[in-house]
């Protein structure tokens, strides 16, 4: 039987997996199976520098650490080697890194299950989470958005300033008026005419 030192540290395992559920947006687990030192060097800093916490846990922690946080169906996954990784802010970067490096892999490497927001999800939702771009291209593609108007807007004030700017459109603007002036008599003449 464990000790009480051991089981106070198991307790503790749990509690810190259960924290780091709660507070991700995402979670994957994997079965790592086959993976080489070197290339699993290389998915750990990619995963790293995307900001995804990616550890192997026994399968026990983390059926404890389901069951805590209400993600029982991933129980199913737990069999064999298992690593999970979460991640706090970004919904794609786990799972398009490590559905990535699944596809590469030919050594039994794969994406199992996950979650989204506390909700168990399909692999079919993994997937396309997986195809969607990195949060940067995103950020950049709405940052574009905005930005289309205002360089629109900033190419028509130059196409003004290149014809002369605003002092060259109003000659054309007086000149109108002064035409509309030289009408004015003429049109009073055939009044004048028919009252003689």
């Amino acid at each position: 039987m464990p000790s009480a030192k051991v089981l106070e540290q198991n307790k503790q395992i749990v509690a810190d997996l259960s924290e780091r559920i709660k507070a991700s947006c995402t979670g994957l687990l994997v079965t790592y199976e086959g993976i080489n030192v070197a290339d699993d060097t290389k998915l750990r800093k990619e995963l790293r520098e995307a900001g995804v916490n990616y550890t192997v846990v026994k399968n026990t922690f983390l059926t404890r650490a389901f069951a805590e946080t209400g993600l029982s169906d991933l129980d199913q996954y737990l069999e064999g080697t298992t690593a999970f990784a979460t991640c706090d802010e970004d919904y794609v970067a786990a799972a398009r890194i490590l559905c990535g490096f699944a596809d590469k892999s030919k050594n039994g490497f794969a994406v199992k299950g996950g979650y989204m927001d506390g909700e168990v999800i399909s692999m079919d939702k993994i997937v396309e989470l997986a195809k969607l771009p990195s949060r940067e291209v995103l950020l950049a593609n709405v940052l574009g958005a905005f930005q289309a108007p205002i360089a629109s807007f900033a190419r028509a004030i130059q196409a003004v300033v290149d014809k002369g700017g605003v002092e060259a459109c109003a000659p054309a603007e007086e000149a109108a008026p002064a035409a509309e002036t030289a009408e004015a008599p003429a049109q009073e003449a055939p009044a004048e005419e028919a009252a003689e």
